[in-house]
């Protein structure tokens, strides 16, 4: 059916305007998230009795590096998902076939954020850095939110498509 292809790539595009959007946002306010980097790493907000503590790292030049890296994640979520969308447009009324094989960029872009906001942010910020115990830096809902929004369109997407009528 024509609306179940169109509707994934709909959802694979507006992901990708989501991520593009993130990615764009720390890079011109760049301090605002530069400081969650900084608190999150440097563990300073969590129990102040916390034996994890010993895991803070308060390196300035490491601070840096992941909050590049995070940006780098972000910026390639958002294109491989919109390179994702565009070769599934192109590919809308195609054979079944060609149109599988045209999901392959929308789900590298989905498991790159998965890669982000899923291990990056739940399982070691959030875990290993403790930023559960934060109040005031602890972005575990967001990550959580972000993270089924990208598993649950990876799913349908990866769901088999058959010929269109």
């Amino acid at each position: 059916m024509i609306a179940i292809r169109l509707s994934k790539v709909l959802l694979t595009a507006m992901l990708a305007a989501f991520a593009l959007l993130v990615a764009w946002d720390n890079v011109v306010d760049y301090d605002t998230n530069y400081a969650f980097v900084q608190h999150v790493l440097s563990m300073d907000t969590t129990f102040p009795d916390s034996v994890l503590r010993s895991r803070a790292i308060t390196s300035e030049t490491f601070w840096r590096i992941v909050y590049a890296v995070i940006i780098a994640a972000e910026f390639a979520t958002g294109l491989l998902l919109a390179a994702g969308a565009i070769a599934l447009l192109m590919a809308l009324r195609a054979p079944a076939a060609r149109f599988n094989r045209a999901k392959t960029l929308a789900v590298i872009g989905a498991t790159v954020g998965l890669g982000l906001w899923l291990f990056g942010f739940l399982v070691v910020a959030g875990n290993y850095f403790a930023m559960w115990q934060s109040h005031e830096w602890n972005a575990q809902q967001a990550a959580f939110r972000f993270a089924v929004m990208l598993l649950a369109v990876l799913i349908f997407v990866c769901q088999k498509d058959e010929e269109l009528a």
